[in-house]
């Protein structure tokens, strides 16, 4: 495929910053915090979350510019594996996106609530996001397409709140200095190594979902302008420009709430800007925040039936997900089939930590078998080696530290969550089934 019009350094960058930089960072600080045994496990987990997302970003770019397809990321799978591992695996990353999904409506539903007086449970942020999930579902079925405008003013309103939150850094004097104390002696205080150890793969678990996004970057890789100089400059000073902004972010937390206080928040930012700018100005804040999320929802209610129909249509997926409306051109059947999956996994779990420990453990089959397919693309594609395509450096180090990173943090999910690594692992073993089972009545026909 030729692309006449190359991205060039500057705006590579940005869509690196755009994929990365979601909603996670206004809940996931608390989450992160909570599994952290002393401040110095949260901020590590987050600057080790940067690197993690660096090596993958420069991995999947790689993969994207030895093999440019478009949906690079599900097409790899069946590139370098057994069908019925490419089968199972995109599905477990539709299962992923759908509690991806749910976890960020419950995010933006409970900033909502935050405008109406009265304590809400689980269960009524849970009954809100399902709320929100049926509306855009309607609309999406009438055809509605999320233009680029919507998606630009999306990402200002979402760095606009970032650069709010790291603003109450200028204001010392709402520090929680009492607190801040009391964290500050719990660094000096000796901690186990081990117990330090499980501690971070917990806390990690939280800031990966926050860092996530950076996977995309393997649809690019034949879209950018010298990209054996630009890619690798882009993805760096991008994911830079990320760590930076989560960190001031985290300080903030840490300043204006303290490190023990964080631990029992959900809304984390509607604490820091209430503290800083009164009860007006975090309702404000809250309703910015819960339209980024419900564009964020209708985005991924966009895309992934999209996924579904290309495998519908490869055969992977019965033929009725390829299915499209004459008259709307809506992909109704794949479209009603995600939403499904969307409510089921609110009805289920209900609570942000449950819903994100899931996701995250879905996403390192993902992520350790998309970024293992690096070593067979070297491999068979040696001939492109000097044509101009993005080669990393550091190979084969990097992509072995990403991998071993999400490695580390799926065994700490199975020890912190064995029920959630067992479901994980039953959802992969059933799909594989489907896939062999799909197979051979295929073969009886």
């Amino acid at each position: 495929m030729q692309v006449k019009n190359k991205l060039n350094l500057f705006s590579f960058t940005m869509i690196v910053v755009g994929l990365v930089i979601g909603m996670g960072i206004f809940r996931t600080a608390a989450t992160s915090a909570k599994d952290a045994i002393a401040p110095s496990v949260y901020f590590s987990a987050w600057i080790i979350g940067g690197l993690v997302a660096l090596c993958g970003a420069l991995t999947y770019a790689e993969i994207g510019s030895r093999y440019p397809v478009t949906g690079g990321y599900y097409k790899v799978f069946a590139k370098a594996y057994h069908p019925s591992i490419a089968f199972a695996i995109n599905c477990l990353i539709l299962v992923s996106n759908a509690a991806s999904l749910s976890g960020v409506a419950l995010i933006g539903s409970g900033y909502l609530l935050k405008l109406f007086p009265g304590n809400f449970t689980d269960i009524d942020k849970a009954l809100v996001s399902c709320a929100a999930i049926i509306l855009f579902y309607f609309i999406n079925l009438k055809g509605l397409k999320m233009s680029s405008v919507t998606q630009n003013i999306l990402m200002v309103i979402k760095i606009t709140m970032i650069l709010v939150l790291i603003a109450a850094l200028f204001f010392p004097d709402k520090y929680a200095v009492q607190d801040a104390a009391l964290a500050h002696q719990q660094i000096s205080t000796s901690v186990n190594l081990p117990d330090w150890i499980r501690s971070l793969g917990i806390s990690l678990i939280g800031v990966s979902f926050t860092y996530g996004g950076y996977q995309q970057t393997i649809n690019f890789g034949n879209e950018v302008n010298e990209p054996s100089k630009n890619i690798p400059r882009g993805i760096f000073i991008g994911i830079l420009i990320i760590i930076v902004l989560y960190l001031l972010v985290n300080l903030s937390y840490y300043n204006i709430i303290g490190f023990n206080q964080m631990k029992g928040e959900k809304e984390i930012a509607y604490v820091v800007i209430d503290k800083i700018f009164g009860t007006r100005g975090a309702t404000i804040f809250s309703a910015f925040l819960f339209l980024g999320v419900m564009a964020y929802v209708n985005g991924l209610l966009l895309s992934n039936p999209r996924v579904m129909y290309a495998m519908g249509e490869d055969g992977g997926l019965p033929k009725i997900f390829a299915r499209q409306n004459d008259k709307t051109q809506v992909l109704t059947f794949s479209l009603t089939v995600f939403a499904a999956i969307c409510i089921i996994i609110l009805f289920f779990s209900q609570q942000f930590e449950k819903i994100l420990t899931f996701t995250i453990f879905l996403d390192c089959f993902g992520m350790v078998l998309s970024s293992a397919t690096i070593f067979w693309f070297r491999k068979k594609t040696k001939h492109l080696d000097g044509t101009g395509i993005y080669k990393m450096k550091l190979y084969p180090l990097m992509p072995l530290l990403f991998m071993a990173a999400y490695l580390f943090v799926g065994i700490s999910i199975a020890i912190a969550d064995p029920m959630a690594a067992l479901t994980g692992l039953g959802i992969l073993a059933v799909f594989i089934g489907i896939y062999f089972f799909f197979k051979r009545s295929a073969t009886e026909k």
